[in-house]
């Protein structure tokens, strides 16, 4: 009797484990997402769509037919999704166009390893309605400040459903001096608990749809964030 029992509580204290290593595998890309350091909330950007979409449903077969660009984004690689606000380099030095080729603008140059480029990915990603004039908003999550944001909206003529972003197509709208950490205004959900910047944008002679691109150039250590924004003008 006294080797069953001792052989039954071994039994329950490796299932115990098991258990838990398995909550814990759970937990880590919200553990992941809590540490990371911000995105674009308004417009939207791609990858932080994708998961306020998507996040507690990511492996619903409709998200294929109805969000086909978050669809192939979730399946090239679902910790980018879960890690929205990780989305930066570090040692830029201010040399944006030379960290970042051609074609690989919303990815921040194939960032992590390659972790973001489904967002490089042209197509007919979920596009927020905007004015001629609108309010850029960015959260800082982890309240870095900032040495200075760039605004960026492509030119007309630019098709995002075909063509994958370039420096040449774009054009600088808005830029900001310096924003001391922790400046902005604190959100009541609780899965942004930092502060969002707000900027104001003005790109007259847009109609349709377009890319807004953002550098936060963060004022913590050398680390440059971006993000792309899909946008639908008045009119086109």
């Amino acid at each position: 009797m006294i080797c069953h029992e001792h052989n039954r509580r071994r039994w329950v204290a490796r299932a115990s484990a098991a258990a838990s290593a398995a909550v814990l595998m759970i937990a880590i890309p919200l553990a992941d997402t809590a540490a990371a350091h911000g995105s674009a909330i308004g417009p939207a950007s791609r990858n932080y769509g994708c998961w306020k979409r998507w996040g507690s449903d990511f492996q619903n077969p409709e998200m294929k037919t109805k969000d086909p660009m978050c669809w192939q984004a979730w399946q090239a690689d679902t910790n980018a999704m879960w890690n929205w606000n990780g989305l930066y380099r570090e040692g830029v030095a201010g040399n944006h166009q030379a960290a970042l080729p051609d074609g690989q603008l919303c990815s921040g140059g194939h960032t992590s390893s390659g972790r973001y480029n489904a967002m490089d990915v042209p197509g007919k990603w979920e596009a927020t309605a905007v004015s001629n004039s609108f309010t850029f908003k960015n959260h800082d999550q982890a309240k870095h400040g900032a040495d200075y944001y760039r605004i960026y909206v492509t030119k007309q003529g630019y098709d995002a459903t075909t063509q994958a972003l370039r420096w040449s197509d774009l054009e600088l709208v808005a830029q900001t001096g310096k924003i001391a950490p922790g400046v902005g205004e604190p959100s009541t959900d609780p899965a942004l608990n930092g502060v969002t910047v707000s900027i104001p944008v003005n790109a007259p002679g847009r109609t349709g749809r377009h890319v807004v691109f953002m550098i936060w150039q963060a004022s913590h250590l050398d680390q440059s964030f971006y993000s792309c924004s899909d946008v639908i003008f008045p009119g086109g």
